[in-house]
């Protein structure tokens, strides 16, 4: 019987020692905040419940101590699977001290196995992960030695001739979910959240493994008032409810609520900010001659972001719909700790069913950020010495999109220019070359892609590069930029350099740039 509890009484009513619980939301998007709050409350007080197995497919935190990170207390759980450490510092540096067994495994993939389980399938096969450091010839998405210590949870298989990774399924005992309305049978709506996030295959999969699923509600209504069009969970697979107040309930971290992220209402773009002239939107403005006519596109975050604002700056807004792996369709993806929420959206889904859509390649244009690149096309997103900072739900999109464009300054740490008569004038030079002969990690594989025929483009301020069979070449360097000093001298490698052209001057000039598509 479904039953309206206190976020305490349901933590103790729900979860036992050493359970596997999964959690469902994206920043702070759809974040159960009061049931993590609660369940550390529990640790600390009674050392219960202890022992368990998070899993987290997306990285659910503000950066700081808010969400998962309020369960890195040493005892509570012995092991993480998750997407991204980067927002869950404190759980960042229980795995990088050995204290918990740490994965980081794709983000779409996660969401996947978990529907997956739901269905009792035996796991997913999937092509996403190959000759990254998910693929267990690598790494196996294994972050410290207590992973290594406690096996593979990948494998690789072979269907048909062809080489997939298998992610294998396991058992799911709790699931944490948060929903806007849920009535006093259970029957849960997402009307007023920006996102749908993966609550519905987590509900699912716990339901069916024979687990709880405790429900973070906003408001509490009686059974018949709601419109069961906005029922996206039915009580069937409830066995909690709890009502909890706006302190914990925000839409994401840095909104209490926006009525255009849940498509209650629309507002005028033209709201949007005009960005300055600055590396950033340079990179921005070369990126954007790779939109096409009609094209759908995911941005990541970062310097990716800006190429929507170039979008509409140039008036190209109504040829393109932008998506954000989160599940937004359509409308202006936000940022910040409001990432995976959008401004406008046509429509909002599941995660999974929007990785579905990644992985059976509906991207026509992805535009991911560049950290760390080498001489084999190699991208690093995911760690850089001890900061683990993670995948996301990059390698997802990355690894079957036609096109992918990588955005991101040349060096790092201090960099400064000057722009805006048509040319690049560097006034401080990074202190970081990006361009490096090996990178730390591989998040995405070069090779791999130039083995599938991918499109693969390099976009920095001062110089671009594109993926060739035969390695990296350099096409396109800015005007006033020195190949030698500017260019060349801040790389590790020599890429193929065979019919350099300069980039478009209009790229440099702080006015529109009449782009077409």
């Amino acid at each position: 019987m479904i039953k309206v509890m206190t976020a305490e009484q349901a933590v103790a009513n729900c979860i036992k020692d050493k359970d596997t619980v999964a959690f469902g939301g994206f920043v702070g998007n759809m974040l159960p905040e009061e049931i993590i709050h609660s369940i550390r409350d529990s640790y600390l007080d009674k050392k219960q419940p202890s022992g368990m197995k998070l899993i987290c497919p997306a990285g659910l935190g503000d950066g700081n101590k808010s969400g998962i990170s309020q369960l890195a207390h040493e005892g509570l759980a012995d092991t993480i699977i998750t997407s991204h450490f980067g927002l869950i510092p404190e759980m960042m540096k229980l795995a990088a001290d050995n204290k918990i067994a740490a994965y980081n495994l794709p983000l779409g993939q996660i969401d996947h196995l978990i529907r997956a389980i739901a269905g009792g399938k035996p796991g997913v096969l999937s092509n996403v992960g190959l000759q990254t450091y998910i693929d267990p010839r690598v790494e196996g998405g294994k972050v410290n030695q207590k992973a290594y210590d406690a096996g593979d949870i990948i494998e690789v298989a072979e269907l048909g001739g062809e080489e997939y990774l298998w992610y294998k399924p396991m058992q799911i005992d709790v699931g944490i979910i948060r929903a806007s309305y849920v009535d006093t049978r259970g029957n849960c709506t997402f009307h007023r959240e920006a996102l749908y996030s993966e609550a519905l295959a987590i509900a699912q999969a716990a339901h069916c493994c024979g687990g709880k699923v405790i429900v973070q509600a906003e408001k509490i209504v009686e059974y018949g008032v709601l419109d069961t069009r906005l029922v996206r969970i039915p009580g069937i697979y409830v066995d909690a409810i709890v009502e909890t107040g706006p302190d914990f309930h925000g839409q994401t971290y840095t909104t209490r609520y926006n009525p255009s992220y849940s498509g209650e209402t629309r507002v005028p773009l033209s709201s949007l900010k005009k960005l300055p002239l600055d590396a950033r939107k340079i990179i921005a403005r070369r990126a954007a001659y790779e939109l096409v006519p009609n094209c759908v596109v995911n941005l990541g975050i970062g310097v990716p972001e800006c190429v929507s604002n170039v979008a509409v700056e140039e008036g190209l807004g109504s040829q393109l719909t932008l998506t954000a792996e989160s599940g937004t369709i359509g409308g202006i993806p936000a940022g910040g700790l409001d990432f995976g929420a959008a401004i406008n959206p046509d429509c909002l889904v599941d995660q999974p069913t929007q990785f579905d859509f990644y992985d059976g390649g509906g991207l026509d244009v992805a535009y991911l950020g560049l950290a760390q690149m080498d001489k084999d096309g190699n991208i690093n997103v995911s760690r850089f010495g001890p900061k683990i900072a993670g995948c996301g739900g990059f390698i997802d999109i990355t690894q079957n999109s036609s096109t992918v464009v990588y955005c991101g300054t040349f060096t790092a740490g201090g960099l400064k220019i000057a722009t805006g008569d048509g040319k690049v004038t560097i006034l401080q030079e990074g202190k970081i070359d990006k361009l490096i002969d090996e990178v730390e990690q591989i998040t995405f594989s070069g090779k791999y892609a130039a083995s599938i025929g991918q499109r693969i483009l390099y976009v920095t301020e001062r110089a671009v590069f594109q993926l060739t069979k035969e390695g990296v070449e350099l096409i396109e360097i800015a005007p006033g930029i020195d190949l030698e000093k500017d260019v060349l001298g801040h790389m590790a490698f020599k890429p193929i350099i065979k019919d350099v052209k300069l980039m478009d001057e209009c790229i440099f000039r702080d006015e529109a740039m009449g782009l077409k598509i």
